[in-house]
This record gives structure tokens, C-alpha cells and sequence, in this order.
């Protein structure tokens, strides 16, 4: 017995301590043989012999185990030696990270309306329906509602799909005057070269008592930020529609691709349309209970700045993680 305690005490190999194992307990092992050679006895004996087998088998089972974990921790111990690294030594390759496009485009957006004296406003992702449509004069069955296609819960919420909910609730809890930009993500059912599920949106709002904000105020605003975001760039405002706005407009910038003598990006129009505005509707005021009030209201899609400032020619490209794309943007 003192022979194998030995062995398994010295053995310095997880593949020689299984055969030493088997060698003790297996089918064919010394301890096999002597509960064998136990037919030859006695009853007492037998009952003598067996107790006496029965506690070398414990007693090479705690060896074994014990002897297992200890080789194990050896093991480990010489992996973590091998492996360790001195974070004293400088790395010969650094690698310096950067903003995802869409986060430093973002920021760029909060950072001029920040300075310009707006709010950063935030809401939830999830909201109902009342916020999201009715209170924006989008009745149920108003045909604009055609125009996103929404994600619902079976309770009847909704991922929002744009962050002018955060305009109704700030009228809600505060009064005028406000000004404010509602940055976040939004959600619709679309995917193409120019649409994701999941997108990002700044809107703004201005409201002041009685007459004081007009188009003209809203147009200032615009120009001077699209110049910022863009460089010289021409700006030009079109009649358009928007159901939460009256009158309501498109701003478009002169093409960046072509400097405006037409090609195949702005469909040879010489123009690229960037963001929605308008006045706000007096049915949004009378949601909110606003009385006597007048403000502007605009919106923009984040990776759709994106894509122009970094020519990117396809949307989908910002969300796949492809570090060949990415890394053009390290600072």
C-alpha cells in the first residue's frame, strides 16, 4: 500500500496519476485481484478481508483526488506564468480608438444647439399611442400614420418612432417659454440602402408667448446650423407636409457631391434634402393646453448627416461592426 501512496504523491502527470488509477481500482486493477482471491476464504475472513479492501480503496480515492487537484493548480500556475505580460513595457503597436460616425455626428449636433441656448431633453423608448400620434395630430385614422410603419406591443404601446413624444411631454410638464432638442433613437419596420429598424433622430422645439417666434426665426436657426454642419453650403426651403407642423417645409443643402451642377446622388437636381420643419400646429397646442403661444418645430435623421459628411453610400454599413469601415474615422 505505501508503494502506491508513493507513486500517486509523486507523480507529476495528469496522464501517468490515470494510469496509476487504474492500475489500483480498475476492472483488472490490484484491488480487482484481491476482492477476486476473497473466494478462497472464510466467511469471516471474507467479511474481514473485504472491510479491510473496502478502506484501501477510500483511502487511494482521497490520495488520487487530492493529488488530481494539486496537479491541476500546477497546471494552471505554469499557464498564467507562460502567459503573463509586464504592463510596465510600452506596446509596440497602439492602437487609438475613435467615435462611431453616428456618435460623432450626434454629439456635433447636441454641442451647436447646446451653445445656442436649447435643452437636452430625453424620453422613454417605449410609448403609447396618445403620445406618439394622437397628441401630434395624428388621429387613428389620419392616412399619415401610413407613413410609419410602427412596431407594437400586444398592450398597445409602441417603440416610438420618432422623439416627438419628448416635445409633448416637456409642454406637458413645463410652460413656455421652451427651447429645447430631443436627441435618442427611434424605431420603424424598414430596411434598405437608406433605412434601419433602428435609427437616431434630433428634433427641436421653440415656443414663446403670444407672436414672438415666426418662420423667419426658424429659417435663421436652420441655415446657420446646416452651414455648420456642412461648410458653405447653399440652403433652400420647400412647401412640404407635416401633420404636427403649419405651414411645414423641407430644407435642402446644395449637393455635396457635385457643388450643385447635378449627378447621380441628388438625382442630377443639384440639391439633397436634410430635415423637416415647420410651425408648430395649433391642434399640437391644444393637446397640450397652450393658449396664445407660437413655435417652430424641425427634425433630422443623425445617420442620414452621417452619410453625407463621410460619404457613406450605404446605411446598413454603420451597423455591421466592420472594422475596415470604421477605423476612417479614428481622429
Amino acid at each position: 500500500m505505501r508503494d502506491f501512496i508513493n507513486k500517486i504523491r509523486d507523480c507529476q502527470d495528469k496522464n501517468e496519476l490515470e494510469n496509476i488509477r487504474i492500475s489500483i481500482l480498475g476492472k483488472k486493477g490490484e484491488l480487482a485481484k484481491a476482492f477476486a482471491d476473497m473466494k478462497n476464504l472464510s466467511g469471516d475472513q471474507k467479511k474481514e478481508r473485504a472491510k479491510e479492501l473496502n478502506e484501501l480503496k477510500d483511502i487511494f480515492t482521497v490520495e488520487l483526488e487530492k493529488r488530481e487537484s494539486e496537479l491541476s493548480e500546477i497546471e494552471l500556475d505554469n499557464k498564467m506564468l507562460s502567459e503573463k505580460i509586464d504592463i510596465s513595457l510600452l506596446s509596440p503597436k497602439v492602437e487609438i480608438g475613435g467615435y462611431h460616425p453616428v456618435v460623432e455626428t450626434m454629439n456635433r449636433i447636441i454641442s451647436y444647439f447646446n451653445n445656442m441656448n436649447f435643452s437636452i431633453e430625453e424620453g422613454n423608448m417605449v410609448e403609447d399611442d396618445w403620445h406618439n400620434f394622437e397628441a401630434l395630430n395624428l388621429p387613428k385614422s389620419h392616412p399619415a400614420r401610413d407613413m410609419q410603419d410602427t412596431f407594437y406591443f400586444g398592450d398597445g404601446r409602441l417603440l416610438r418612432t420618432h422623439t416627438s413624444p419628448v416635445q409633448i411631454r416637456t409642454m406637458m410638464r413645463e410652460k413656455p417659454p421652451i427651447r429645447m432638442i430631443a436627441p435618442g433613437t427611434v424605431f420603424r419596420r424598414d430596411f434598405d440602402l437608406t433605412h434601419t429598424p433602428m435609427f437616431h433622430q434630433v428634433e427641436g422645439l421653440v415656443i414663446e408667448n403670444g407672436d414672438k417666434v415666426s418662420f423667419a426665426n426658424l429659417k435663421f436657426i436652420l441655415e446657420d446650423f446646416l452651414k455648420y454642419m456642412f461648410g458653405d453650403v447653399k440652403v433652400r426651403f420647400r412647401p412640404s407636409f407635416f401633420p404636427f407642423t403649419e405651414p411645414s417645409a423641407e430644407a435642402d443643402i446644395s449637393c455635396l457631391f457635385c457643388g450643385g451642377n447635378g449627378c447621380r446622388v441628388c438625382s442630377h437636381t443639384g440639391w439633397l434634402e436634410v430635415l423637416g420643419c415647420g410651425m408648430v400646429d395649433p391642434n399640437v397646442f391644444k393637446s397640450v393646453n397652450y393658449e396664445n403661444v407660437s413655435g417652430y418645430a424641425f427634425g433630422l435623421g443623425v445617420e442620414r448627416f452621417a452619410m453625407l459628411i463621410h460619404r457613406v453610400p450605404d446605411l446598413r454599413s454603420m451597423f455591421e461592426g466592420d472594422l475596415r469601415l470604421l477605423e476612417q474615422f479614428r481622429v
